[in-house]
Formats: C-alpha cells, structure tokens, sequence
C-alpha cells in the first residue's frame, strides 16, 4: 500500500508537467466512472484517498493485533505462573518485577517530531552540529528516495534514536514486539499533527510550516507503551475464555494463534519476526 502511494506521488508530478501516465492502467481503480476519456485531477484524489485509507485500515488491523499479543502474553505468563510450586512461583515473581522495573528505567523520550528529537537525529545520525540544524536541509537529508515527501516508512527511520533508548534486542527486560508498535504510534503521532491533508505523506511545505509553530520548540516527552494499561481486565477476562475455548475445541493454542476482536495475532510478517526473535532472546537468557 505504501508503495502504491509512492507511485501516486510520482503519476501526480508528472500529471502537473502534462506528462502521459501510461502506467495508470495497472492502477485504475475507485475513478470517476462517468468521465471514460480523460484522467482528472478529481480521478488522482480518489485514487490517493482510497490508497490513504488501505493504509489507515492497515493500521486498525496492527492495533488489534497488538492489543491480541499484549493479552495472550499476560495470559500465557499467568498459566506459567499457576504451574509452578509456590516457591518457584514466588521466585519468578520477583524476577518478573525486576525485569519490568529495569526496562522503565530508561532516558526520557523525546516528543517524536519536536526540534530537540529531530536535533538529536541531525546530530547523532546525520554527525551534524546541532547549532547549524536547518528544517529545509534536515527534510532533504531524510527524503530518503529523493521523490519530494516523506512517506511513513521515512517518518518511522526518525525515531529509531528514541526507541534505542527503550528497547534494546540483547535486553530480555525489553520485547521487540512493543519497540515496533511503539515506532507505529510514533509515526501515527507526527502523521496527525503535521500531515495537514491527510495523505499519509508529508511534504516539504507541511513540514517547514509545522516548524514555525510554537509547538515545535516544546519538548513535552513522550508517554511509552511501559507507562499505559494495554487492556482492561474485563478484556483479559474475554480474552482467556476465547483461548480456552480454542484450545478446547483444537488442542494447546500456540501464540498468535487466538483471535480477539478481529485481530488475527502476531500475522504479519515483521511482528511475527519480532514475536519470534523476542522468544529465542528470552530462551538464551533463561539458559545463561
């Protein structure tokens, strides 16, 4: 779906300098249907809302997902738990309680977007010196494909500084699974206050305004994954019965395999990934 932005960014450039689009006949799709002659301006907005609006169903579906892991994690460590002879149990207890009180303790995060976190990545990524720090050149820097906006993907490549500080992969305290979706709310965060007309794509002109706007100098912090309830215990509640359910009615369900609330589990490929790398890490550690 970003990739098919990508290509609308790139039709729409040369729809301006009167250049024929051949390629639009691979794409064609949600036009005006009356107008059969020509390929209007009213055709390539349609065209951009409904890639936009893929995207925002992809994110829908990413949330649920999480929200999935999040419970089945919590429920899976509760049945660990419930096994374990009272002295084992208590012992795990007090390691799981370190291991979450370690990972919190990390630097203050950035509010993603605002000058001091995108200094930081001028300085530390770009090996710039933060007192010659420039909007218009910074957004060249990171416009990565060179094709006049950023896209989510280059808007998500901003934050890996900040999640550095929050998740490290060699950590056991630390799941990659929450690194990603934290990029995500990121992205979603910035998106939401710079991408005035909500294409999913922040151009040149949108992120120099958003430069001018008082917000832009304040630094408010971020609030992380680690200082929010991922989900109500009535959830939970919902939750096991459908995983008990499922594992009645088709053997030991395995992670990722439960649905709630639409969510399909960890399915898509890079989170299940993650979902796999975070497992063998907690494996390794475990052994050491």
């Amino acid at each position: 779906e970003l990739d098919r932005l990508r290509q609308l960014v790139r039709i729409k450039t040369r729809h301006k300098n009167g250049i024929p689009t051949k390629d639009l006949e691979r794409m064609i799709g949600h036009l005006d249907n009356k107008n059969h002659e020509t390929f209007e301006e009213s055709d390539l907005a349609m065209l951009v809302k409904k890639a936009t609006k893929d995207l925002e169903d992809i994110d829908k579906k990413r949330k649920e997902e999480f929200k999935a892991y999040e419970l089945e994690k919590e429920h899976l460590k509760r049945e660990k738990l419930k096994a374990l002879k009272e002295d084992e149990r208590k012992a795990e207890e007090q390691k799981l309680k370190e291991l979450e009180e370690k990972h919190k303790k990390h630097p203050k995060l950035h509010h993603p977007g605002s000058k001091d976190q995108l200094e930081e990545v001028w300085e530390e990524s770009d090996g710039l010196s933060k007192d010659d720090f420039d909007p218009k050149t910074f957004f060249m820097l990171h416009d990565t494909n060179s094709d006049g906006v950023w896209d989510e993907e280059e808007v998500e490549a901003l934050f890996q500084k900040e999640l550095d500080k929050m998740y490290d992969p060699d950590a056991p305290e630390d799941d990659m699974m929450e690194r990603y979706e934290e990029m995500s709310r990121m992205r979603e965060h910035v998106m939401n206050e710079v991408d005035k007309n909500g294409d999913k794509l922040i151009t040149k002109e949108e992120f120099l305004e958003n430069t001018k706007n008082g917000d832009f100098e304040k630094d408010e912090g971020w609030q992380g994954l680690d200082e929010e309830e991922p989900f109500t215990d009535e959830e939970l509640a919902a939750f096991e019965r459908e995983y008990e359910q499922q594992r009645f009615q088709g053997g030991h369900a395995q992670p990722g395999e439960v649905n709630f609330q639409h969510g399909q589990g960890a399915q898509d490929d890079q989170q299940q990934l993650q979902f796999q790398q975070h497992n063998q890490q907690q494996q390794q550690h475990e052994q050491k």
